[in-house]
């Protein structure tokens, strides 16, 4: 496991961006870093840790964007009601 110290106005989302490639990653570093977790802008010179990601484990795509299977049948995002085209649509 690494470790870093942060810098004045560091947040976890930059952080674990830096560190560990991705702000979706944010939460294994706050479990890696439990002493620190009601922190939101650091100080200069706390030193946090940095887990080990192994990146197969990790897509870095939001769940809201992913498509997800439900009882054995996938299903998309594909056809769903967009607001800005219902707006377009009434107008």
């Amino acid at each position: 496991m690494k470790t870093y110290q942060t810098k004045s106005g560091d947040t976890w989302d930059k952080i674990a961006y830096e560190q560990l490639g991705s702000e979706y990653l944010l939460p294994l570093l706050l479990q890696a870093n439990q002493d620190y977790r009601y922190v939101v802008r650091f100080e200069a010179g706390i030193v946090l840790n940095i887990p080990d990601v192994d990146e197969t484990d990790f897509d870095d795509t939001p769940d809201w964007l992913r498509d997800e299977e439900v009882d054995g049948t996938e299903e998309t995002n594909e056809g769903m009601e967009q607001p800005w085209r219902l707006e377009e649509e009434l107008t």
